[in-house]
């Protein structure tokens, strides 16, 4: 178990969908010891810079520790019968279907399940969605017309057996680091070749033999190019073609899709196709860069049809993986949480699929068509059709395209319930009432991951306050709604029995999800239950879906889906002529509720930011470090230009994490409109089209605080560190008094004041002290500030002698910004210690300092930045 104190206890990280297993040791007051479980199939003991960082997030500041109704705290007995009248009167005046739920995949099985019976067996409505809808509705849509269910055919030991990995749309080395170490072990391992087909050059490219930077949403068309090579090159697996229906019909489409627009050379799709064609033990990664499309469900089929092909699915080393982006979204579509599901994968539309279910749950009611998906729900909200809406531990004012008209449509609800874990989010803002739930390590239940592996999280701290778990709240509501037997529960282990034993009727209809060997397991089995991939029934335990050829189809067989390429739904013209690419960063996660608490997470890149091409920041006068305005047909952003060519001319890149409590100006999905796949519904976030122009303010401004800031400026960007705030400001009109401004700023209207303000250059240098101490800081000028913000951000609390300079003196270190955030290993170490120790390798720098040695996602950052002091000596 390791060290003294307080035992560890085995729980699973609450990021992405890797599912990695985690010891979690509580230090009795608040905190919490936070290491890899070597025992967890998932990660072998590994984890990423976010996880190594999860005790950073434990803290009660911001919780919500009460329910909250219309602004005012109130008792559970009061809010929960608020929320149990509003909605049974809705109803009852409405129908089923004006109420909604909206949910997520931070939710446990145990409630998932719990909302999902709610909403679809009690209330009657299939108004129950996720926002999984933004993340893998494609796959599901996919796998759902190729395999007859939702399976993931292959496991994560495939990885390493396997001769080449294909990663499409999946910058797996910063959103799954601990499944990229693995692609890059079996590389070492066995020359396992990795090809990346991605528009970006992104982290992933590093060791990567081939990167294919394709046009984006031309994924169907590449993959149709490889079915058609597999085909005339005699790959096509005849004996199991015969289980699978559509080869003629996919074919012809494949080979009429042939002049279809990649953007890649004729040759780098010759090499790739040929590449994929000899090697017998391929292994497809695919994440949001294939399913967040108009196109989503084509481009899975697209490659599932070239597994499918050739027999290259099911068997060890081979088949295709997509990887979710949340802890439990595959708990999620278990449980039948998206709108067009029934639970344990039965189908909504199939009658006796219903009446099963029905039966089971002794149900009044079961809706016999598919509720509203994520995009057409908010829509409804905002029409009115939705009066009554439930949103549980997500931040859709922040994360649905079209993020504004969501935000307004939520604040227009008749009655809007968010529970949550904190009342700082523009979701919770909006809420009238405002249900304090469990924060992951304080919550027990279960989660499923990319590979169909069931593990347990438990809860190593107490619940704060009044703090509840979320199928605790929502049976509660349910018994106060009228439906008290059914939800009854006195446990997560009693609720994860009722769905291991509706597994098992879905194991009777011939449905993949099947868990009844679990259906009667013991408060104690369940409290110690080892991570296990399902299915697991009485003859069977985990393994592969496939490779005997027999599928969910009525008549057992595959289907192979004609597909062609189609172009994102938005076109690029003069008057928005960039393609605007969205996606996550190494050590960010969803809108930072929980990440933005940690400095050193923070610490890497703490500013929103617009990747651009150097040709095109040239053509528009924009240099390092200026502002932009980011404009679509939807809406508008500020966003800091970061100019390098791992985007191609004519696309840039911007992250999706700030929020309206971080950058009120970088809610990034303002910008992207609600244009969503027509069989999945999920929205097409990659490929949303933008101008750009300089955004030239009258000054901008750097300010470090000890305390929370009182950001009022046009522009402003906030980070935690270790010793307190960073901010980036910048305004279209200077205050007049720049001392008083600084006062306001830091809340400290009598503190000591040092300061060097030249009005003429428009320029102020101003320091804030309390007890000889630090409290504030702030400089400005008129282009972007230029002082040293790593160094600035240490100065609140310390006496800084220095700090008007905005720079260390001579004698004193410099880390520089921070590279590697699981070691804190700042740029400016790395360097000195190339220089000083001759360090030629990335592997000699993590020798010496640590960096790279425990996630690896800074790893081609460090080869960057090698390579750069290398450039800089040979010609000096």
């Amino acid at each position: 178990m390791g060290g003294g104190g307080a035992p560890e206890v085995r729980s699973t990280c609450p990021y992405c969908g890797v599912g990695c297993g985690v010891l979690l040791r509580a230090d009795g007051q608040g905190g919490l010891a936070v290491r890899g479980d070597p025992a967890h199939p998932a990660n072998r003991g590994r984890l990423c810079s976010k996880g190594s960082a999860l005790g950073e997030t434990v803290g009660l500041e911001n919780r919500l520790l009460a329910p909250r109704v219309y602004g005012k705290e109130t008792g559970w007995d009061d809010a929960l019968q608020l929320v149990a009248d509003h909605f049974r009167d809705t109803i009852a005046t409405h129908g089923p279907d004006s109420v909604a739920f909206y949910v997520s995949g931070q939710m446990l099985t145990e409630d998932y399940y719990v909302a999902n019976k709610l909403m679809k067996g009690f209330i009657g409505s299939a108004n129950i969605d996720t926002n999984s809808r933004l993340c893998m509705a494609s796959t599901v849509a996919g796998h759902r017309r190729a395999f007859g269910t939702d399976t993931v055919p292959g496991a994560y030991e495939d990885i390493e057996e396997a001769d080449l990995v294909v990663l499409v749309g999946s910058n797996l080395a910063w959103c799954h680091p601990v499944l990229h170490q693995r692609v890059l072990a079996a590389k070492k391992a066995r020359g396992t070749r990795i090809v990346v087909i991605d528009p970006r050059r992104t982290a992933s490219c590093d060791g990567a033999d081939m990167h294919l930077a394709l046009t984006p949403g031309a994924d169907v068309a590449l993959f149709n190019r490889l079915f058609a090579t597999l085909y005339e090159g005699g790959a096509i697996d005849k004996a199991f073609i015969a289980r699978t229906q559509g080869f003629d019909d996919t074919l012809r489409s494949a080979l009429n899709d042939g002049l279809a627009p990649t953007g890649l050379d004729a040759a780098e799709v010759e090499a790739f196709c040929r590449l994929w064609m000899r090697t017998e033990r391929v292994v497809t990664i695919f994440s949001q860069g294939v399913n967040q499309s108009t196109s989503g469900s084509d481009k899975v089929n697209a490659i599932l049809n070239c597994h499918l092909a050739t027999g290259r699915i099911g068997k060890p080393g081979c088949g295709p993986l997509s990887v979710t982006g949340q802890p439990n979204a595959m708990g999620g579509r278990e449980v039948g949480g998206l709108a067009n599901m029934l639970a344990c994968h039965l189908d909504l539309e199939n009658a006796d699929h219903r009446s099963a279910v029905r039966a089971f749950w002794n149900a009044p009611r079961v809706p016999d068509a598919p509720g509203l998906k994520a995009v057409d729900m908010f829509r409804a909200v905002g029409d009115g059709r939705i009066k009554a809406l439930w949103i549980i531990h997500t931040n859709p004012a922040v994360s649905m395209p079209e993020a504004d008209a969501v935000r307004d449509a939520i604040a227009a609800c008749p009655f809007t319930v968010v529970s949550d874990i904190t009342a700082r989010t523009d979701t919770a803002r909006l809420a009238d009432v405002l249900l304090p739930a469990t924060a992951w390590a304080e919550k027990d239940g279960t989660v499923t991951n990319c590979d169909r592996t069931i593990s347990r999280q438990r809860s190593v701290l107490p619940a704060p306050g009044q703090a509840r778990a979320d199928w605790n709240i929502l049976a509660e509501v349910g018994c106060r709604m009228g439906f008290g037997a059914a939800f009854d529960y006195a446990s997560p282990a009693e609720i994860f029995r009722e769905h291991a034993t509706l597994s098992g009727i879905a194991g009777g209809f011939g449905r993949d999800f099947d868990i009844s060997g679990l259906s009667a397991i013991s408060d104690g089995d369940y409290a110690a239950m080892e991570p296990q991939r399902w299915p697991v029934t009485a003859t069977r335990s985990g393994n592969r879906f496939f490779a005997d050829g027999i599928f969910f189809h009525p008549d057992a067989k595959a289907r192979l889906i004609p597909v062609s390429w189609r172009a994102p739904a938005a076109k690029t013209g003069p008057r928005y002529p960039f393609r605007l690419n969205t996606g996550r960063l190494r050590d960010q996660w969803h809108t930072m509720t929980r990440t933005a608490l940690s400095p050193r997470l923070s610490a890497h890149l703490a500013e929103p930011f617009l990747d651009i091409h150097p040709d095109d920041a040239e053509a528009l006068d924009i240099d390092a470090a200026d502002l932009v305005r980011v404009t679509s047909p939807v809406g508008a952003c500020i966003l800091r230009a970061r100019i390098t060519d791992a985007v191609q001319r004519g696309q840039v890149f911007a992250p999706m994490h700030w929020t309206g409590e971080t950058a009120p100006s970088a809610r990034i999905d303002t910008l992207v409109a609600a244009a969503t796949d027509p069989l999945s519904g999920q929205p097409e976030s990659k490929a949303s089209v933008v101008a750009i122009a300089r955004h030239d303010a009258a000054w901008y401004g750097f300010a470090v605080s000890r305390d929370a800031m009182d950001l009022r400026s046009d522009y402003w960007a906030l980070a935690r560190t270790t010793a307190g705030y960073r901010a980036e400001l910048a305004g279209a009109q200077a205050p007049a008094d720049w001392a008083a401004e600084a006062r306001r700023l830091f809340r400290a209207p009598e503190a000591e004041t040092a300061s060097v303000i030249n009005a003429a250059r428009g320029t102020a240098r101003i320091v804030l002290k309390a007890d000889d101490q630090v409290i504030g800081a702030i400089f400005v000028s008129p282009r972007p500030v230029a002082v040293m913000r790593d160094y600035l951000a240490t100065l609140p609390g310390s006496a800084a002698a220095d700090a008007l300079f905005g720079r260390p003196l001579a004698d004193m270190p410099n880390p520089g910004p921070v590279l590697c955030s699981c070691f804190g290993v700042g740029i400016n170490t790395i360097i000195e210690a190339i220089e000083t120790q001759s360090l030629m390798t990335v592997d000699a720098i993590g020798a010496a300092l640590n960096a790279g040695t425990n996630c690896g996602s800074c790893r081609p950052e460090l080869a960057d930045l090698l390579q750069q002091v290398r450039t800089r000596e040979a010609a000096e």
